[in-house]
C-alpha cells in the first residue's frame, strides 16, 4: 500500500472517532438529559428516598392485595434486566402450554370465584420478559381480588385504574396499557 494513502486514512478514522465515536454521543446525552431529564435518568421511581424501580421494567408482586404484572422469562429471577429475552418456546412446545397452564392456575388458585376470561397477557412472557405494563382489562381482571385483599371497594380500584390507564402513543401506536409498579404504589397510598 502507497504511504500517501495511509496518513488520510488514519486521519480519517480519527477524526471520525472523534466526532461519531465521542462528541456525538456527548452531545445527544446532553440534549435528553436536559429535554427529557426523568427519562434519560432511566425511569426510576424513588419512594421515601429508596430506589424501588423503574416504569420500564416489570417487577414482580405475587401478593394478593397487589396488581400483577406479566410472567417473565428472564433467568435467574424475575425481571432480570441483564437476562432480557423472551422464552423462545413456539405455540406447538408443549413447555409453553405448561407454563400457559401453571399461570392461569396460579391466577385462579388466587382468585377461584372470578369465572372471567384470564386476558392472554397475564398468562404468557413478553418478547423481552420485561414488560412493565398490562392492559386495562387484565388489571380489571384482578379487581376483585385486590379489592378484597385490601378491603377497598370495587369502584374504587376502577377509578384507580381508570387514573393510572395510559394512551396510546400519538394516539396510533401500541395499545392501552397501566404500568403495574405505579399503580400498586397508588394502591400503597389509599392506605
Amino acid at each position: 500500500m502507497k504511504a500517501r494513502f495511509v496518513r488520510p486514512a488514519v486521519t480519517l478514522l480519527l477524526v471520525m472517532t472523534g466526532v461519531l465515536g465521542v462528541a456525538y454521543p456527548l452531545v445527544i446525552t446532553g440534549v435528553a438529559r436536559v429535554t427529557f431529564p426523568h427519562q434519560a435518568e432511566g425511569s426510576l421511581i424513588y419512594k421515601d428516598g429508596h430506589l424501588i424501580g423503574s416504569t420500564l421494567i416489570g417487577q414482580s408482586f405475587s401478593d394478593p392485595k397487589y396488581f400483577w404484572g406479566r410472567p417473565s422469562a428472564t433467568t435467574p429471577q424475575p425481571y432480570n434486566g441483564i437476562g432480557s429475552s423472551g422464552s423462545n418456546l413456539g405455540p406447538l412446545n408443549p413447555a409453553l402450554l405448561d407454563q400457559v397452564k401453571a399461570n392461569a392456575k396460579a391466577l385462579h388458585d388466587a382468585d377461584p370465584d372470578n369465572s372471567q376470561p384470564i386476558p392472554v397477557e397475564l398468562v404468557t412472557a413478553s418478547a423481552s420478559g420485561l414488560d412493565p405494563d398490562i392492559s386495562p382489562a387484565a388489571a380489571r381482571y384482578q379487581a376483585a381480588r385486590v379489592a378484597r385483599a385490601r378491603g377497598i371497594a370495587p369502584a374504587q380500584l376502577d377509578s384507580l385504574i381508570s387514573a393510572h390507564e395510559q394512551d396510546r402513543l400519538l394516539g396510533l401506536i401500541s395499545e392501552r396499557r397501566v404500568n403495574v409498579l405505579e399503580l400498586n404504589l397508588a394502591l400503597d397510598r389509599l392506605r
